[in-house]
C-alpha cells in the first residue's frame, strides 16, 4: 500500500470521527456529556502522567453555573412562561378554505 493511499484513508477516518461526533452531540447531547465526563475522569487520574491530566482538563466539559446566560435549561424559568394552553400542550386548529 502506497503512502498517498495510506493519508488518503487517514483523512477520510478523520472526516468520518468528526462527523460521528458531531452527530453524537446533536442527537444525544447528555450522553455525549457524560461520555465526555467519564473520558476527563480518566485522564484526570493522580497517576497519570501531565500530559494526559492537561489533555483531561481540556477535554472535561463546562459545568452549568445557575444562571440563565449558560443555557442549561434544567431549571425550566429561563425565557417566557407558558401560558395555560402551551402548558396543556393543546395547540390552536386553523382552518383554510379549499383552493379552486
Amino acid at each position: 500500500m502506497s503512502a498517498g493511499l495510506v493519508a488518503q484513508y487517514a483523512v477520510i477516518a478523520l472526516l468520518v470521527a468528526a462527523s460521528l461526533l458531531y452527530t453524537a452531540r446533536k442527537l444525544a447531547p447528555k450522553t455525549a456529556t457524560r461520555a465526555q465526563a467519564a473520558l476527563a475522569a480518566a485522564l484526570l487520574r493522580p497517576q497519570r502522567g501531565a500530559l494526559a491530566q492537561r489533555l483531561g482538563r481540556f477535554v472535561q466539559p463546562k459545568g452549568a453555573t445557575g444562571d440563565c446566560g449558560d443555557g442549561c435549561g434544567t431549571c425550566g424559568t429561563c425565557g417566557p412562561s407558558p401560558t395555560s394552553d402551551e402548558a396543556s400542550g393543546a395547540q390552536p386548529v386553523t382552518f383554510h378554505p379549499r383552493r379552486k
